[in-house]
């Protein structure tokens, strides 16, 4: 790893991360989500063959409960009592961010409120590439399922032979998805936003991607709605000259695990900096020396990653200087992992600096909220004055005679 200053120019390409855009992706997928609209099943099997280099029927995109039910003989006898207890930390979490319908109701007969009301269909991709992403799974169903959520359509690429990894599918089962679909890549988000003969249209795609996943995505947000744009993971460690070096050469190390991605020190520390490089030659990523923790939090701030780590004496005060960040792990005994795969919040999170303004997948991205308005006629005749000067500067006279209308 290099270490560079907190003046160096590289921090200027960290912070604008994720902003180029690639017109040949941007171009082929925009075609293949054409072919999906146009053609369907069709189009969603040619892309498959294509990318996938696999041959199916139109049948044969629907994963069978015969195939599901074969997929527990294919996982460890352990597998499903393991999966319970992280299943329990996942609902704990979720449960308390729920949110509920309210009214206010004053002296004039004025009522107010948000009606809360879950989506009706969403759908949910789960990446194949080099390992399959289990945790995915319940990270993305269990928020839906405590929203409320009455259909949840589970997608991922097949493998060479046609398949999906069993222990993907037997924790949708577990977790009661509705269907599952084996189709990948952009033609699989095609067919979730538009529908087709056998995939079933959903209002909400949800779930991580390659760049092409990602791309499709972006284009059909308005067709559907989408969690967010997620790029190659990130890891972000704030630490001082108390921490031990080797938890952070740890993490920095498991973060190396996944082929792309962001993986950075920031430290007042100059010998926790020279430690860390020495063990860490040779790795891609950087170390950053600041003058102090106040400028190690104004630096992450700016980077607004992914996962942020922080090894300092006091994490719980530094954490108020902290505004821009995905999932936020306190102290030496929290590493980013244990959000991957137990604590309980998703690990679906906001990259690409986008934590600025993108949180981590909740119940609340399950959820849409309806305003509710009632007036009585003293509320309405009591109002009337202000409504009838706006209505009158904006020029919409049948907007203030809608209102007249009621007192003659």
């Amino acid at each position: 790893m290099k270490i560079i200053r907190f003046t160096s120019k590289k921090l200027d390409k960290i912070y604008n991360r994720g902003q180029a855009k690639n017109k040949r992706v941007e171009e082929k997928v925009a075609k293949i989500i054409e072919d999906v609209r146009l053609f369907g099943d069709e189009a969603v099997l040619k892309y498959t063959r294509k990318f996938d280099k696999v041959k199916m029927t139109q049948r044969q995109l629907k994963v069978s409960q015969i195939e599901i039910s074969g997929a527990y003989q294919n996982i460890s006898p352990n597998f499903v009592s393991t999966l319970k207890v992280v299943i329990d930390n996942v609902n704990r979490f979720y449960r308390k961010t729920l949110k509920k319908s309210w009214r206010i109701k004053d002296a004039d007969g004025v009522i107010l409120g948000e009606n809360y009301t879950a989506l009706e269909k969403v759908g949910v991709y789960i990446p194949a590439g080099t390992a399959p992403l289990v945790s995915t799974v319940y990270m993305t169903v269990l928020p839906a399922k405590i929203a409320g959520v009455k259909k949840i359509v589970l997608i991922s690429p097949p493998d060479k032979n046609g398949f999906i990894n069993p222990h993907i599918l037997v924790v949708a089962d577990l977790l009661k998805v509705d269907e599952i679909y084996r189709v990948g890549g952009a033609q699989g988000i095609a067919a979730l936003s538009y529908g087709t003969k056998t995939i079933p249209r959903v209002d909400k795609i949800v779930g991580p991607g390659n760049v092409y996943v990602s791309e499709a995505k972006r284009q059909v947000f308005g067709i559907v709605d989408i969690d967010m744009i997620a790029g190659p993971t990130e890891l972000v460690i704030i630490a001082n000259r108390s921490a031990e070096a080797k938890f952070i050469v740890a993490d920095l190390q498991a973060q190396a695990e996944h082929a792309k991605g962001l993986a950075i020190l920031v430290t007042n520390s100059k010998s926790l900096a020279k430690e860390v490089k020495s063990r860490l030659d040779g790795a891609n990523g950087f170390i950053v020396l600041t003058k102090n923790l106040e400028q190690a939090a104004e630096i992450v701030n700016k980077i607004a990653p992914e996962h942020l780590e922080v090894f300092v004496n006091n994490p719980q005060r530094l954490l108020k200087q902290i505004k821009n960040a995905g999932a936020i792990f306190l102290g030496p005994y929290s590493p980013a992992a244990v959000g991957d795969y137990v604590a309980g919040p998703s690990h679906v999170l906001p990259t690409a600096g986008t934590a600025r303004f993108f949180s981590g997948l909740s119940v609340y991205d399950f959820q849409k909220s309806s305003h509710v308005i009632s007036y009585s006629k003293k509320a309405l005749e009591k109002i009337k004055e202000p409504l009838e000067k706006v209505a009158g500067i904006e020029g919409l006279s049948k907007h203030l005679e809608s209102v007249k209308a009621r007192f003659i």
